[in-house]
């Protein structure tokens, strides 16, 4: 070897420790920013700031801009043992906070996971679920209704039917699909369906992800509501077993109509509502963007209802969401499925009418009654007492719009 090569070589060795010791300075400079902005993530998702909902970017989305930052930084680490144990260090805990926000999301933030576009659909856990399925179209009255799908298929096995609503991809199949709000035919499909499975003994699958029953006049005038009334009607006379899974929104009656079952399940990031929080929020408070503030009030998630004794069980969701693996979110709820077939299927098909209506009845929650009392007693109330009871409900009205969010929980009761 020259004399100029081994003074190359001496120079090169010379200078790896000082830059070695400053590449893990620098890393380790680096990753704790990182992780201070991680952190910073973590409480603004645990104290969101309801006047800039709409502005905030959502946890998720900075826990992954974080992370491609720590695998750039991996690429200048190099073979660096020190560095890369910073890093891992930093690895770990990013993956720590997802699991924390994960667990720890409000309503609202559900509501949107609920409504995302690449969530599974109904034909996403056909194809996963239930193989050798065939559509039926057609309610022998009106026409077809491409918002609802009903058909045979198999699982594990075994003969059944299955019914849902079916969103569209992109804007061609959601003009197609009615953006799954079904209309009168659809929900009258439905039922000639659940018919035919229950004249052959076959269980019934119902997979409901809509925001409600279609509301247009065409809807209304071929008998929207009566269509719904009779679904709830006959299905809770059905002689087969029916488990009702919500897998995204639960819309209203829309989603009620295809819901009267023996088991209603609900995925982790789903919400099951008498109205959207939208909806809701422009009610109340006259403001659509108190929609956040109107998720959390209604308690319209999976957790929400499950201890209410609304829904049966909740199934989970892999991390992320369902449509950040929906193969292995098919796989959970097909698990799910087959536990509770399992157990219906102990139940001789005549007493499940008495079944069905006798755990609605165990779940009916105590507000409802409460209802149905102080009507009953505002309608045998003398003028006087009529009088009074409007002006008290107007002023309940008036200070339950005029309340903040810091204040909602403490509203005083209706008097009535």
């Amino acid at each position: 070897m020259s004399t100029g090569a081994k003074t190359a070589r001496a120079r090169r060795s010379a200078r790896e420790p000082g830059s070695e010791a400053a590449i893990v300075a620098g890393v380790r400079f680096i990753a704790d920013v990182l992780g201070k902005q991680a952190t910073s993530v973590w409480q603004a998702a645990l104290n969101p700031d309801d006047n800039e909902m709409d502005k905030r970017q959502d946890p998720q989305q900075d826990l992954e801009r974080i992370e491609k930052q720590i695998q750039q930084l991996e690429n200048v680490a190099g073979a660096n043992q020190d560095a890369k144990r910073e890093l891992q260090k930093l690895h770990n805990e990013v993956d720590q906070l997802r699991r924390q926000i994960f667990a720890h999301r409000h309503a609202w933030q559900k509501t949107e996971l609920a409504r995302h576009q690449d969530r599974p659909y109904l034909f996403d856990y056909i194809e996963r679920i239930f193989p050798d399925f065939s559509e039926i179209h057609g309610d022998r009255q009106y026409g077809d209704d491409h918002a609802m799908v009903c058909g045979m298929a198999r699982f594990h096995g075994e003969e059944v039917c299955i019914i849902g609503q079916q969103k569209g991809r992109d804007v061609k199949q959601r003009v197609y699909r009615n953006w799954g709000q079904p209309n009168p035919e659809g929900y009258r499909k439905a039922l000639r369906v659940m018919r035919f499975a229950e004249k052959f003994g076959r269980p019934i699958f119902t997979i409901i992800d809509t925001p409600g029953a279609y509301p247009g006049l065409g809807a209304e005038e071929r008998g929207q509501a009566e269509a719904i009334a009779r679904n709830l009607r006959e299905m809770a006379r059905l002689e087969v077993p029916i488990i009702a899974t919500v897998t995204g929104e639960g819309g209203s009656g829309g989603a009620l109509a295809i819901a009267v079952a023996d088991r209603v399940l609900m995925l982790e990031n789903s919400i099951y509502s008498v109205i959207s929080p939208e909806g809701c929020a422009s009610i109340m408070w006259r403001d659509p963007k108190k929609k956040d503030l109107a998720a959390e009030a209604l308690k319209i998630t999976a957790d929400d209802l499950s201890s209410m004794g609304i829904i049966d069980a909740i199934v989970p969701e892999p991390e992320g969401g369902a449509h950040s693996n929906p193969d292995l979110a098919a796989s959970l709820l097909e698990k799910t499925l087959w536990e509770h077939l399992s157990e219906l299927k102990k139940i001789a098909p005549k007493d499940l009418p008495a079944t069905r209506a006798a755990d609605r009845d165990r779940s009916a929650t105590q507000p409802a009654v409460r209802i149905r009392v102080r009507r009953f007693r505002y309608r045998r109330a003398s003028t006087t007492d009529v009088s009074r009871c409007r002006g008290e409900i107007f002023q309940y009205r008036s200070n339950r719009r005029s309340f903040s969010a810091s204040g909602v929980t403490r509203v005083k009761p209706c008097p009535w």
